[in-house]
């Protein structure tokens, strides 16, 4: 009996230590995060590939492709939706301009190959260079960009997806399906010589469940 007795000791201790040391695939990710958002399908696969230096710009490979230019520009905000916040992650992924996840030989998730990851500057600014997405092929659902912020101390969430305010998709019905989160996400295109350019101002936590109380 007594081996046995000591056995379990040592399997017991081993998973004690096992789950103190359990943790996401990446070292943003602290054992104090809270739970917020109410799930976020895909979003891990913001850590397959994600560089350890992020610069607030990104160029994804959309930028040299066919099809429409665009910026994408915002701010990234507190909960009050006046403070900046700096050094906040951002994981964008989108369709080409044939509305598919395109991969390539390096670029194999289901994401595609036109993502990247930002950090927000001193400023809460951020900027991506890219290309226009198209809606999914013979699909009535808006061209969109999708997006999932990461903070210090809490888990990768989803916010709104970029939308654009001139898709002939977004209809009253696809408006009404919209839930804010991390503030409003149709952007209102101006174009100028080639280049379109779109604003998506984040606000952290808004309409974000569990998110918590400043």
């Amino acid at each position: 009996m007594k081996p046995i007795g000591i056995f379990a000791s040592i399997l017991l201790i081993t998973l004690l230590i096992s789950c103190t040391q359990r943790t996401r695939n990446s070292d943003l990710v602290t054992q104090k995060e809270i739970l917020v958002g109410g799930g976020c399908d895909g979003c891990e696969i913001m850590y397959n590939g994600m560089p350890k230096d992020l610069k607030s710009i990104d160029t994804s490979d959309g930028w040299q492709e066919k099809g429409q230019k665009l910026v994408i520009e915002g701010t990234v905000f507190k909960q009050d939706g006046k403070t900046i916040a700096p050094n906040v992650v951002i994981y964008y992924w989108q369709t080409d301009n044939a509305g598919l996840y395109s991969k390539t030989k390096n670029e194999k998730t289901i994401h595609g190959h036109l993502r990247g990851w930002l950090k927000s500057d001193a400023n809460g600014k951020y900027k991506i260079y890219t290309v226009r997405p198209a809606s999914y092929p013979n699909s009535s659902i808006p061209a969109h960009v999708h997006f999932a912020i990461k903070e210090p101390n809490l888990n990768e969430y989803y916010i709104e997806d970029l939308l654009f305010e001139d898709d002939s998709l977004l209809t009253k019905t696809e408006h009404q399906k919209l839930e804010q989160r991390g503030g409003n996400g149709i952007a209102k295109t101006d174009k100028v010589n080639d280049i379109q350019y779109a604003r998506r101002d984040i606000v952290l936590g808004q309409n974000i469940p569990n998110y918590p109380k400043p």
